[in-house]
């Protein structure tokens, strides 16, 4: 009945781990870049030790995949989906070793259904790593407490470097480590052996590369991870914690995890305490930090490593339940896996990322480098052979950068670079711009990212744009998913206006009525404001999905506008509110996408970014 037991649960992991594997593999070719992804590339054709945001690990595994697999997201992301793949076969042999086969198996299963882990290697970011580094750490130590040996203090120090070569964030998973081998009576042992604190020396001076980039550079990576990023004061958010967690580990496997690390808190055997304690404390650490640490950028994944350490003792908790809540707690782990790789499917598919457009879940970090790389390389088949290509920021200058193969484009100063940590490391290898002063004479395509700027700040880039570079002419539009991804493209010429000419910046606009996602009738109509610093505007034609249904009196007394936008340069402030009169009555009810075509009186044609209607019978 055992052997026949351990089978099934063999060959229901393997088929699963085949099917999960393959799933990601044609994910992984199909999903757009993510930002942070583009930036890894970027620095892994740069190559170093360390960078300024992370340790040098994930650029060279980036480096590694293109090198041999191409150019491409496929090749890219190999490495990480192999890491991936490994995780469920050491969860495995961890557990078999220490409870028996069949919770072997059971575990693994488990760690491609837990839906942060299953999706692992999706991405080319450091957790893959991270996560074979904490198991590496945990299965050497829970050998080492059975006999010290060399194999074993072998693969601590294998797990630490790895680690350490990762993210600064695995100093959490080595802290927690080292507080539960001192709380442990058999940790105390372990700590005085000499081959165990030659391994620890090993992996500490695997720091040393991260250290020492921080010493040559002010502590840039250190203030950035440690202290810019995180607010350090107290606030509410973390509270979310709970109910995210729930959602991402899926209700009943988290239940489950939470029971094993308190049933096993003080096992009488020390290697189920030491993953209980190594695990939970990860987890609830996270938990604490999250109360004060950084909210605005992505974080739910940070509990990952302790979540993955509890995988061990998961089956025999789910032997102590009723086979109805077992069932239950595979298919919603099962239903987790599957949502969030339908996530990135959605995410993949041009049609339903243009759709979400006006939704708060729109994918923005994978979307529109590919259709701006095209731009571009149209764009600059027309200019001279000597233009240079600036990006306004870092995420612009490394995802244009992929698409073109150039790791090396200029990028000028932009918020955007600082509050990501990424403003060192484009100092480092000079490709930080100072806009005119910095191009001389020679023509350039300045690419800027009009929805990279909060909406009340973008004037005040234009401003800025203005000062580095001098009055801006009628730029390329280049609107994504209905431009909730919008880009301004300047082809700069050689010989131009002084920077310290009067300012022309790209049109602004806005619709006062009907509001983003109103229902209408057969014949609305529409109102707002838009203006043109500089030269203002002649014409605001109103479009309904991308074609001229109306030209709109324009010129109406908008005060409000000038008072908000105190340093607005347009001449015709206060009169620059527009209204139309459309008949939809010939368009097929339900949504329709409502824009503005913008004529400025220096011969510029804008289409401003369209929100969508719904168009009632």
């Amino acid at each position: 009945m055992r052997n026949r037991t351990e089978e099934r649960a063999k060959y229901a992991f393997l088929a699963l781990w085949a099917l999960v594997l393959l799933a990601k593999a044609v994910l992984a070719a199909k999903l757009p870049l993510f930002v942070d992804e583009a930036f890894y590339w970027q620095e892994g054709q740069h190559p170093a030790w360390a960078y300024s945001d992370l340790p040098g690990l994930t650029a060279w595994l980036t480096r590694i995949g293109v090198e041999l697999g191409g150019h491409g997201t496929l090749p890219l992301r190999a490495p990480f989906l192999l890491l991936a793949a490994a995780i469920p076969w050491l969860v495995a042999a961890i557990t078999a070793r220490e409870f028996g086969r069949t919770a072997g198996w059971i575990a693994a299963t488990f760690a491609l259904l837990l839906p942060l882990s299953g999706t692992l290697g999706l991405l080319a970011v450091p957790d893959a790593a991270m996560v074979v580094a904490a198991l590496l750490c945990v299965d050497a130590v829970a050998r080492l407490m059975r006999a010290v040996s060399a194999g074993a203090s072998v693969e601590l120090a294998l797990g630490l470097a790895l680690g350490a070569l990762s993210h600064y964030r695995f100093i959490a998973v080595i802290g927690v480590g080292l507080l539960v081998l001192l709380w442990m009576a058999e940790g105390r042992r372990l700590l005085r052996d000499p081959r165990v604190l030659i391994a620890l020396a090993l992996g500490a001076a695997a720091w040393t590369p991260l250290i020492a980039w921080n010493m040559e550079n002010a502590e840039a990576g250190l203030r950035f991870q440690l202290v810019d990023r995180h607010p350090w004061a107290f606030h509410a958010d973390g509270a979310w914690f709970l109910a995210i967690q729930a959602l991402l580990v899926t209700p009943l496997l988290l239940a489950a995890l939470a029971v094993a690390a308190w049933r096993h808190r003080r096992d009488a055997q020390p290697l189920p305490r030491l993953f209980a304690l190594v695990g939970a404390l990860i987890v609830l650490g996270f938990f604490v930090l999250g109360f004060f640490a950084d909210t605005e950028r992505v974080s739910f994944h940070w509990p990952l490593p302790g979540y993955v350490l509890l995988l061990p003792l998961l089956p025999g908790v789910l032997a102590s339940w009723p086979p109805a809540w077992r069932r239950a707690t595979y298919v919603l782990a099962a239903l987790g896996l599957v949502s969030m790789l339908g996530y990135y499917a959605a995410v993949s598919a041009p049609s339903i990322r243009a759709r979400s457009a006006a939704e708060k879940w729109y994918p923005g970090n994978f979307a529109g480098w590919e259709t701006l790389g095209q731009v571009v390389r149209e764009m600059r088949s027309g200019l001279p052979r000597n233009t240079w290509i600036v990006a306004d920021n870092f995420k612009i200058g490394s995802e244009l950068g992929f698409a073109l193969q150039d790791p090396s484009l200029q990028v000028l100063d932009h918020p955007l670079n600082r509050k990501h940590g990424r403003a060192p490391q484009l100092q480092l290898w000079g490709l930080h711009s100072a806009g005119r002063s910095d191009w001389g004479q020679t023509p350039v395509l300045l690419v800027v990212g009009a929805s990279e700027v909060p909406y009340r700040d973008l004037l005040a880039r234009y401003h800025w744009l203005c000062a580095q570079v001098g009055p801006l002419p009628a730029p390329r539009v280049v609107n994504v998913d209905h431009g909730r991804q919008r880009f301004l493209l300047f082809a700069l010429a050689e010989r131009q206006a002084p920077r310290d000419a009067p300012c022309t910046a790209p049109a602004m606009a806005w619709f006062d009525t009907p509001v983003s996602g109103a229902g209408v009738g057969r014949t609305f109509e529409v109102a707002g404001w838009a203006f043109k610093d500089g030269v203002g505007l002649k014409r605001v034609e109103v479009l309904l999905d991308g074609k001229p249904v109306a030209t709109a009196r324009y010129g109406l007394p908008s005060p409000g506008t000038a008072a908000y936008w105190r340093i607005s340069t347009d001449p015709n402030h206060p009169n620059v509110g527009f209204r139309a009169r459309i008949d939809a009555a010939a368009l097929i009810p339900g949504r329709h996408w409502l824009g503005l075509r913008l004529h400025g009186r220096d011969g510029s044609v804008e289409d401003w970014s369209e929100q969508p209607v719904e168009i009632r019978r």
